[in-house]
């Protein structure tokens, strides 16, 4: 596929389903993180994703041998990292800081977009990012501007490099297949995990008692709970990820992640659903914005493609 057929409203469909799958799932990490440790669950999660990968190929035609080693590598690696930074960052500052500093990523697409690559970037795309992270922003409410120090600088380095990331999708790994992507992103959580887990064994650390030893936590005895909740993160990060590196493809990485923002009120939403976790009004405005954004990006990308449909 050429990156002339740009293909906004699928891969903004695309991304909906990634929210909302990527929404349940995550709400789930609690109980998880309850009894056992962050790089187990990589590991673990990157060995079930890898099984039904390998179940998959076979059944669905599947081709994860990539077409060129070294950008999946790269883009893998600059995936794996900025994950590393921002579970890392987790463990001495609050979750919604960090979220934050990570969902400046759009910012970041605009302006590598525009500086390394060359690409032009409207008024309309940039007002779309701005709305979307003042969405984010009220979403996540006053504390995820507060308390900022210098340690709040590396979420926003997770940010730079999840964005640097979502555009290789594109102008790196364009000509490679979702699959190979997906094992890739898989494969290097997965290494991470397993030296998370060897580091920690050679040197433990004191863990507090629940989730609060998360990140600290070495390699335990699994439960059929963390099993089962492992699997059904494996199996929905593995279609959801998939679906969102798609969306990648198919569009420009500066329109991708305006729309991803949906699995802030994605997640927001099965965390009713599930835990009957309720949202300040401020909260509601932000989700708002945060559509906002996305359907200005969706739709001023079908106007231009019907210009230059009819140019042509």
């Amino acid at each position: 596929m050429t990156q002339s057929q740009d293909r906004t409203l699928f891969a903004a469909g695309l991304i909906g389903v990634y929210a909302m799958l990527i929404g349940f799932t995550d709400n789930w990490v609690r109980v998880i993180a309850a009894e056992t440790g962050l790089w187990q669950f990589h590991a673990t999660r990157t060995a079930m994703a890898m099984v039904l990968l390998a179940l998959a190929i076979p059944i669905f035609g599947l081709r994860v041998r990539p077409v060129k080693w070294g950008p999946v590598v790269a883009r893998s690696l600059i995936h794996g990292f900025a994950m590393v930074i921002y579970f890392g960052a987790l463990a001495f500052l609050p979750v919604a800081l960090v979220a934050a500093g990570l969902f400046t990523s759009p910012i970041f697409v605009l302006l590598i977009s525009r500086f390394a690559f060359g690409h032009s970037i409207g008024p309309i795309r940039i007002l779309a990012v701005a709305i979307g992270f003042v969405g984010v922003v009220l979403v996540l409410g006053p504390e995820a501007m507060g308390d900022a120090s210098l340690a709040a600088v590396l979420p926003v380095v997770a940010g730079a490099m999840y964005a640097l990331g979502n555009i290789a999708t594109r102008e790196w790994c364009g000509q490679e297949r979702a699959e190979t992507l997906l094992a890739g992103f898989f494969v290097t959580l997965g290494v991470i995990g397993c030296v998370g887990m060897i580091v920690l064994a050679i040197w433990p650390l004191p863990v507090p008692a629940g989730v609060d030893g998360f990140l600290m936590r070495g390699a335990v005895w699994p439960s059929e709970t963390f099993l089962f909740w492992t699997f059904v993160q494996a199996a929905g990060s593995l279609i959801g990820v998939g679906m969102m590196i798609r969306a990648y493809q198919l569009t420009d990485a500066s329109r991708a992640s305006v729309l991803e923002y949906v699995i802030l009120p994605a997640s927001a939403l099965w965390g009713w659903l599930l835990w009957a976790e309720t949202l300040d009004n401020l909260a509601v405005i932000g989700m708002g914005l945060i559509i906002a954004a996305g359907s200005m990006i969706a739709l001023r990308a079908k106007a231009q493609e019907g210009v230059a449909a009819e140019a042509a």
